[in-house]
């Protein structure tokens, strides 16, 4: 606040901001993009519900003349549906970070089609179950590849809206397509009454409808335009396919954030499907029949499309990382409430909560991936989620019978006029509810993006602004006490990413705007002599308000990396505890100056005070202030990178320029492949 190790003139030109549309599903509608993509995935995911109906049917007409083997025909499709998804969803993420995605998107869906097609044209069982592994083969490359893409068509602050869209489209397409599949069969039945002796199977018409609009989806794909061509893997960095696959499953493993992301959603669908697969027999146990299993199922479908609908609307106050957990706990408390209540009126009633619940935290899962995950790793990361929750259902659904069935029935004789009875599946239910709530504690824990901060008070809205993350650009902070080689790291780190082609502003404070720069002379020169602490951090709060305003935030919207050299912690450290402030009166002060805007990283040069002065020959307002004052400083450098190692990397300063740059290079990887969010030179 500081002495600087450099006084070099840094790159301070503003840059123009991205292009602001608004929020909102409208807004990310005019994007041409987008709204080719969404009419897309309308054809697709309506041909998929018919798909799902048609086979279903047609394996009913061949199965053959008992009920028995009709039976068999209907499990055995719907098994080959997620077999294949299992073993190549893996090479599926391969595909959709190595291929050019508009093109996966094309031919998968005009194979589908052409494979649907065949379907009646055969008419035999066998075809149907191949028919069945080639379309779901083919689907698990799709799968990811869209999911992989929807990042890259609409800027990140509309990410949120585009997934409330996508799955609403994807889910809503259910109930037109059982209504074209029962207006198709139905008119087939009357044509083919009025056409004897000519026979026309029922549901074959239905089949090239599907196969029509697979076709259709594929069309205007292929009329896109604005969708990323090429590899999302730079070519230096391509590898073969099974190392390219380890690669994608070792950066889930690896990240903190992306592990917390997949242990959620897995434990989240493992327990859905402990309802999924009880769901009919835990109706019978309440004495609600086939009645009371429509209403269940209509009852998950409606709380989960409010969810992804309307949920994080409504506690826009709770950041997207903590609403993650805090929806799979919900959604656990829900089911444990399930599980013991008795009466069918009031179970349909949390069923929806605990549906809404899991479409919360689906759409939050959805949007954190596709914003934090790095493009590159983006198709494997999607694939690897897709393939564990398909096994974990497959697990489960297997489970669930067999745990409730052991269980069996237990009576709890309370006193001679109260008994409670309890089933196998509503035990299992509990059982179900408690490792939901575990897996949502342990993400809970994994992605806090704001420790210290009362979830209570966060979730009634009464918590104090915190922080701030660029949802583009990557912005990284260099702090420590005089002497500890910021501004030499500063510039090192700035060069290097400009050489690799990444459009880089190198900053600093105070002194990067013009304001800034009259503020520095006043603040660093000895000849200012003593000034109040307070009107102190009020002109390094100018500073800061007119160098995030001016220079930080337009360069981050524009996509760029954004390298400061001194923010925030150095009036927390240096007017905080140096000049002995009321520590929470300086950080409010900082952050209102900042709009809390904070770095994805914040690297701290530690260095003991006596070794970082002695590199220096003279000395500034501050570097002059005695030793006591700098080691309150360094204390509370560290406190604060203590505090959320997730955003801190602390390096020992003592150690080689060299050594440092590779650490911060290494550490800052992850950063500047996030999510689309870095522009390079040329694009």
């Amino acid at each position: 606040m500081y002495g600087d190790e450099s006084d070099d003139t840094v790159d301070t030109a503003p840059t123009t901001p991205a292009t602001a549309t608004g929020d909102g599903v409208r807004a990310v509608l005019r994007i041409d993009a987008f709204r080719r993509f969404w009419y897309a995935l309308g054809f697709a995911s309506l041909a998929d519900w018919m798909g799902l109906l048609a086979i279903t049917a047609f394996a009913n007409d061949v199965g053959g003349d008992t009920y028995a083997s009709k039976n068999f025909a209907i499990a055995s499709v719907l098994f080959v549906r997620v077999a294949p998804a299992l073993l190549i969803a893996p090479f599926g993420g391969y595909v959709a970070d190595r291929v050019d995605r508009q093109t996966t998107l094309v031919v998968g869906l005009f194979l589908r089609g052409a494979i649907f097609a065949t379907i009646p044209l055969v008419g035999t069982l066998w075809w149907l179950l191949v028919a069945t592994v080639l379309i779901e083969g083919v689907n698990a490359v799709w799968m990811p590849t869209k999911d992989a893409a929807v990042p890259t068509l609409v800027p990140p602050r509309m990410l949120e809206d585009a997934n409330r869209l996508n799955l609403a489209t994807t889910y809503g397409s259910a109930l037109p397509g059982a209504i074209l599949f029962v207006v198709l069969t139905f008119a087939t039945k009357t044509v083919d009454g009025l056409l004897e002796p000519f026979a026309i199977r029922t549901v074959d018409p239905s089949l090239y409808a599907v196969a029509a609009a697979f076709v259709g989806g594929g069309v205007v794909f292929l009329g896109m335009r604005g969708m990323p061509r090429g590899s999302a893997v730079p070519v230096a960095e391509q590898a073969g396919v099974w190392r390219t696959i380890i690669e994608g499953w070792s950066y889930v493993t690896r990240t903190p954030l992306v592990r917390g992301l997949v242990i959620g959603i897995v434990g989240a669908f493992g327990a859905g499907g402990v309802v999924i697969g009880l769901g009919r027999v835990f109706v019978t146990d309440l004495g609600a029949g086939d009645p009371g299993f429509g209403v269940l199922f209509g009852a998950v479908f409606l709380g989960l499309g409010l969810g992804m609908w309307r949920g994080p609307q409504i506690v826009q106050q709770v950041s997207r990382r903590r609403l993650f957990g805090l929806a799979l706990i919900s959604a656990g408390v829900f089911m444990l409430l399930v599980a013991v209540v008795g009466q069918m009126v009031v179970v349909a009633v949390l069923v929806v909560g605990l549906g809404f619940s899991a479409g919360v935290a689906w759409i939050s899962g959805y949007t954190i991936l596709g914003l934090e995950v790095a493009d590159n790793v983006r198709g494997r990361t999607f694939a690897f989620v897709q393939s564990l929750v398909r096994l974990c259902l497959a697990l489960v659904l297997a489970a669930a019978p067999l745990v409730a069935g052991l269980i069996g029935t237990h009576r709890l004789v309370l006193t001679e006029d109260i008994t409670l009875s309890y089933s196998g599946t509503q035990i299992t239910f509990v059982l179900a509810a408690a490792a939901a709530i575990v897996f949502g504690v342990v993400a809970f824990r994994h992605m806090n993006d704001r420790p210290g901060v009362s979830l209570f008070a966060e979730v009634t809205g009464n918590a104090a602004p915190d922080a701030d993350y660029p949802g583009s650009g990557v912005f990284i902070a260099l702090e420590g006490g005089e002497g500890a080689g910021k501004s030499t790291q500063a510039e090192r780190l700035a060069d290097r990413l400009t050489l690799d082609g990444y459009d880089v502003l190198l900053t600093r404070e105070p002194g990067a705007s013009e304001v800034g720069s009259a503020l520095r002379r006043l603040l660093l020169d000895p000849a200012t002599g003593d000034i109040s602490p307070r009107t102190e951090a009020l002109l390094y709060a100018a500073d800061k308000s007119e160098h995030v305003d001016t220079l930080v935030r337009p360069a981050l919207a524009a996509g760029q990396v954004v390298i400061t050299d001194r923010y925030v912690d150095s009036t927390l450290a240096y007017q905080g505890a140096g000049r002995t402030l009321d520590s929470d009166e300086v950080a409010r002060l900082a952050r209102w100056a900042t709009s809390h805007l904070r770095p994805h990283l914040t690297v701290l040069l530690d260095v003991a005070p006596e070794t970082g002065l002695s590199r220096f020959a003279e000395r500034d307002r501050l570097e002059g202030e005695p030793a006591q004052f700098h080691t309150r400083v360094r204390a509370a450098f560290l406190a604060l990178a203590e505090a959320d190692p997730e955003h801190y990397l602390v390096l020992d300063a003592d150690q080689s320029p060299d050594d440092i740059e590779k650490q911060i290079l290494t550490r800052i990887e992850p950063l500047l492949a996030a999510a689309g969010r870095v522009s390079r030179h040329g694009t």
